[in-house]
């Protein structure tokens, strides 16, 4: 990116991707104009209602997107048709498996989701072309991984308060990027109570225990049973137990 940032006022940047808060920590913000501009001719814009189906298992990879906002759900499922969440993405991810011609996993939208799409061959010639983009797209698969060890953590060795914290925490700050935590943190939760449990390896009942737990002790508020309001980021991470 020779250094520079390119702002998103920056008259070089495409008309469709100057409104776009999420590309700068995403796979567009190492893009050059000209590259940016190349992509964006190929893109779509899409905003896909809760509970779409966005890729199935075994399904040929035949485009990517970036996540704009939103949740998005990934799931495997075994033979005999038991399911398990094994992931959430939060903008502004790459929704993806690069160098495979066909998912590994079913994604799905857990709320409203605004992706911004393009076609996988695209992208394949872009990596190519572009030391910049392989590097970001390298650094977001390595933070995956991280995220993905601390999460077994989580599950391997946590009580079920911890659990529970952890996975408030895990919304609180990736929801909304943009958001000041200072003033608190407030957001919708993106699964159903049956879905935390399950990603929790948990029971619904013992979820909404350790949540009301968590109300009572005034570490988050609850509204209208979906609404959110962490009013102190600090006390639900001491409570999860991890480092901010």
């Amino acid at each position: 990116m020779n250094g520079e940032r390119k702002d998103i006022h920056n008259s070089e940047v495409p008309v469709l991707c100057q409104a776009c808060e999420a590309r700068h920590k995403g796979i567009c913000g190492v893009l050059k104009p000209d590259e940016l501009l190349h992509l964006s001719q190929h893109s779509v814009r899409k905003s896909i209602e809760t509970g779409t189906e966005l890729v199935s298992d075994d399904q040929d990879i035949a485009s990517y997107s970036n996540i704009l906002s939103g949740v998005v759900k990934l799931t495997k499922m075994l033979p005999d048709g038991r399911q398990q969440i094994v992931g959430l993405q939060f903008a502004p991810d790459f929704l993806g498996r690069l160098f495979r011609k066909t998912s590994q996993t079913t994604a799905e939208s857990a709320t409203q989701v605004n992706l911004c799409s393009f076609p996988s061959t695209l992208i394949n010639k872009m990596i190519r072309q572009s030391p910049d983009l392989e590097h970001r797209l390298h650094e977001q698969a390595l933070a995956e991984l991280d995220e993905a060890r601390e999460w077994m953590l989580t599950l391997g060795r946590k009580t079920a308060a911890e659990k529970v914290a952890s996975f408030l925490f895990l919304i609180a700050r990736h929801a909304d990027p943009a958001e000041d935590e200072s003033d608190g943190v407030t957001f919708d939760l993106p699964l159903t109570r049956a879905d935390i449990a399950d990603f929790l390896g948990l029971t619904i009942e013992t979820v909404s225990r350790q949540m009301t737990k968590l109300r009572k002790d005034g570490v988050i508020q609850i509204v209208n049973n979906r609404h959110i309001v962490v009013p102190n980021i600090e006390r639900l991470a001491m409570r999860a137990r991890v480092d901010t």
